[in-house]
């Protein structure tokens, strides 16, 4: 940062009110978080204010530009249900912080923490002796017809700090400064992972003013999370594993956030199996016990055998698994009972029967429907109210009732009377506005804080601070958890710097290596796979693309014939790798005039084979293994994924402006060819990508040589030589045999080679190696059908001779080579299958493997 950031009171008078700071950022309203009494500066705020505005708008503007290239370049997205933008949708941070001072926030931390011990008793009782019921403190109704409260689960016993691990609250805050609890957050919170990229973010882009403002850390929470997690282990060499629905879940990214920076394995529900009451794993190294899970899964869709039975989120067993205390889950089936906004209407007094003291935080005033009185008091003032369902349903948000048209508020009404029990009516509050970097000016927007807690031996630990979130400056007449689409990174200011927290263990402990632990589970394998042949075949199909456009734009001092002969040859390549039929094959008229069917090949992404459908695919692949990604290989996969969205956006490209777009996505495959080479440690994941990469490639080069070299063409030195450039082997053809293009010679070449990166040999050895590692040393690999397969593939190749194979009969037809490219054309698709058996497809007995030695170290964690 700016030495004027550095040391702003230097330069600027002590004081400095907001109507000054508007006076530099256009704006024209105070801001509640930042001023009280008019326009008298919180103390807190005064030094950053100061450096805002010794930046200015300008300064602001880049950086806040440079938070949201970060966030690009991290892949961090938050995926919304119907929105244009869908799993693209870029996580966006305001620049400028949240601020809350040590003494306020202890006020606000001990609410949050006797409101959690509130719930973790709240949910015992529930599940367990039911007295709150028996009582009378909450009405049976408004329990027994909600569909978070699970029968299966009633009766399962937990230890007390294993009752509710995790919780978290919505807090706001009133102009006249005190904070509220909207909504409890028990079952499954989200947003700790968010709040971590924010706060990494913001340490980039104002590193001085962050440092100096004292702000406190937030390792302490995710080190508490991890030894709690382990707590709930009876093992000590314990399995923890993160339970993501998958890449199409909205807070996917936090999930293998979260799984890679606490080193658990992300899993989905079908990587789990129960087995003799035991939650597995299925592995390379087969099935491996699971003692807790981190569950990012709705409760009622983990397990399809005794909750939802059309779930294929969850693992059937689950619940059985639970009752004999084989596994661990944080949070409980069931939890999301909790998160009933009809319960703020008795939480007073429940506080009083559990704790015997009233709440530090309190909640809007809010009145059940169920009940006779409230019914009556919520339909006689819903123009003051905002109306909710107990329970989350697919479009039917909340709603505030004096932004309904007549109309609405009627249908409303007749909705209440006729399921009294399903609605909540709670008092709509004002909330405070902080300042939001809109446009290159400050805009007062209202504010929502997500808090966090974990627990522990002692009780619960607070995240300081949490995730804030501001609201869409436009109001409406619906409220949901994504009406908004900027977040804030919160700070809580220590009055002293802070002491240094790692995620390392101390110093004084051992160092302890894991050695194959079987942690890849087999989708993790198959997506990487086929992340290396969707890389592979992307790359061939766009050199074939390219040698095409070539072609076509090259002028010829030979006759036409020849000249139609080879492009005619390799348009109808195009249509036989790519698989788009009928394309060039047997269309005359699409052979003389291509530009239609060229461009529908390289753009149209509903089209089978297509360009644009393979990038798609190497991106969902990429997607579904992002925490198996580094972030410079995730940079290298987020310009592919522009590339692509730009190309797809284009309505007017001409086939003489699709030349450099396919250069542009040839660079950016050899990075990620490069880093998948240099920064992924060679373990059994990298090797199914190797895999993956180098079956494809043979597969490829075969279909290549067969659909340009089994039958002879008129002007084959030009078909040659765009056969070399092609597969990248011109330049090592001419300095291998400094002679003229020859069949044989290129066969010799790009068939038999096992020193051409880019030849069938080469990578049928690399197939036979990689598949050995993947076998015991004492085990013979031909005894199982990959191994045999791809035996018999590289002995084809090795006993043929080229000579032979260059050789056409009296028909212009090269037989032999023919019949070689068909039998490997068979073999490569048979032996895809078969390690599809035998590592993707579960199977009872486990496959013992064998591979590098883990490099399993626990990268330190920033201080922040």
């Amino acid at each position: 940062m700016d030495k004027a950031e550095s040391n702003p009171v230097e330069t600027v008078e002590k004081t400095s009110p907001c109507d000054d700071l508007c006076a530099h950022y256009r704006c024209d309203a105070g801001f509640d978080e930042m001023c009280q009494n008019g326009d008298e500066i919180r103390p807190y705020w005064e030094y950053l204010i100061r450096s805002l505005k010794i930046l200015g708008r300008d300064e602001l503007e880049r950086r806040s530009q440079e938070a949201r290239r970060l966030m690009r370049d991290n892949g961090v997205t938050y995926n919304i249900l119907g929105d244009p933008q869908g799993l693209d949708r870029p996580w966006q941070l305001d620049p400028i912080p949240l601020l809350i001072n040590s003494e306020e926030w202890g006020g606000i931390e001990r609410g949050l923490a006797q409101r959690a011990e509130l719930m973790n008793l709240l949910l015992a009782d529930l599940y367990g002796t039911r007295q709150v019921l028996r009582k009378g403190l909450i009405p049976v109704e408004l329990i027994a017809t909600h569909p978070g409260f699970l029968r299966p689960c009633v009766g399962i016993q937990y230890r007390k700090r294993d009752r509710l691990p995790l919780y978290a609250a919505d807090l706001i805050r009133t102009s006249d400064g005190q904070f509220w609890v909207l909504a409890d957050r028990t079952q499954a919170p989200t947003g700790a992972g968010y709040a971590l990229e924010n706060r990494l973010v913001m340490s980039r882009i104002l590193p001085s003013l962050f440092r100096d403002s004292h702000v406190h850390r937030l390792a302490l929470f995710f080190r508490t999370l991890r030894n709690t997690l382990a707590a709930m282990s009876a093992r000590d060499d314990h399995r923890i594993v993160v339970l993501s629905a998958g890449p199409t879940d909205e807070s996917y990214f936090e999930h293998a956030y979260l799984a890679k920076y606490l080193g658990y394995t992300l899993v989905q529900g079908a990587d789990l199996t129960v087995r003799d009451g035991r939650v597995r794993l299925k592995t390379l190294d087969g099935l491996q016990p699971v003692d807790v899970i981190l569950r990012r899964v709705d409760d009622f869709m983990c397990d399809p055998l005794e909750l939802r039975p059309d779930s294929f989120q969850g693992v059937a067993g689950l619940v059985q698994a639970m009752r004999m205390g084989n596994v661990s889950l944080a949070n409980p089936l069931g939890s999301s009972l909790l998160e009933n906004p009809g319960l703020l209407a008795y939480l007073p007094q429940l506080a009083r029967h559990f704790l015997g003291e009233d709440l530090h935080l309190p909640s809007p005033q809010t009145w059940w429907c169920g009940d006779r009185l409230s019914l009556q008091h919520v339909l006689a003032n819903m123009d003051k109210l905002v109306i909710k369902r107990i329970a989350h349903l697919p479009n039917k948000p909340a709603v505030r009732g004096r932004l309904l048209s007549s109309k609405q508020r009627e249908l409303l009404s007749e909705q209440i009377k006729a399921q009294p029990t399903w609605f909540v009516g709670t008092e709509e509050m004002t909330r405070a506005t902080a300042p939001v970097f809109v446009n290159g000016r400050l805009e007062p927007r209202q504010m929502i804080l997500r808090s966090f807690l974990v627990s522990n031996e002692q009780g619960y630990v607070a995240m300081p601070g949490g995730l804030t979130r501001v609201m869409s400056s436009d109001e409406s007449a619906m409220i949901t958890s994504q009406s908004s689409g900027i977040s804030k990174d919160t700070w809580v200011l220590a009055s002293e710097p802070e002491r240094e927290v790692t995620l390392l263990n101390p110093a004084s402990e051992a160092r302890v290596v894991f050695e194959s632990q079987g942690e890849l589970p087999s989708r993790v394998a198959e997506n990487l796979f086929w992340l290396g042949r969707y890389a592979e075949r992307a790359e061939g199909t766009i050199r074939l693309l390219r040698a095409v456009l070539l072609s076509l734009s090259e002028p010829y001092d030979f006759p036409a014939a020849q000249n139609h002969a080879c492009l005619h040859t390799l348009l109808r390549a195009v249509t036989y790798l790519t698989e788009t039929y009928p394309g060039f094959i047997g269309d005359e008229t699409q052979l003389k005039n291509p530009e239609t069917e060229l461009l529908s090949v390289f753009l149209d992404k509903n089209r089978l084979g297509s360009l644009s459908s393979t990038l798609q695919a190497l991106l969902n692949a990429a997607y579904s293994v992002r925490e198996r990604v580094s972030p410079d290989m995730w940079r290298v996969i987020n310009n592919i994924h522009e590339e692509l969205s730009a190309l797809q956006r284009e309505t007017s490209l001409q086939l003489s402006d699709v030349l450099q777009e396919l250069d542009n996505l040839i660079i950016s495959l050899a990075a990620f060819s490069g880093m998948s080479v240099e920064s992924m440690t060679h373990e059994q994941g990298w090797r199914f990508l190797m895999l993956g990469r180098a079956l494809e490639r043979s597969h490829y080069t075969t279909n290549l040589l067969r659909a340009t070299l089994s039958t002879v063409n008129s002007d084959e030195s030009t078909l040659l030589e765009h056969l070399l450039n092609i597969t990248d082997s011109l330049l090592t053809y001419r300095r291998r045999y400094r002679s003229h293009l020859q069949v044989n010679a290129t066969l010799e070449l790009l068939l038999q080679s096992e020193f051409n990166p880019r030849s069938i040999g080469f990578n049928l050895k690399r197939l036979r190696e990689y598949i050995k590692t993947l076998h015991r040393e004492e085990e013979n690999p031909y005894h199982y059908a990959e191994g045999r397969l791809i035996l018999e593939a590289l002995t084809q190749v090795r006993l043929s001779v080229v000579d032979v194979l260059a050789k056409p009969s009296e028909d212009q037809f090269r037989r032999d080579l023919d019949q070689l490219l068909v039998r490997l054309g068979r073999l490569l698709p048979g032996l895809s299958d078969a390690i599809t058996n035998s590592y993707f497809s579960h199977a009872e007995q486990p496959r013992q493997l064998v591979g590098l030695a883990a490099e399993v170290s626990t990268e330190e964690a920033e201080e922040i």
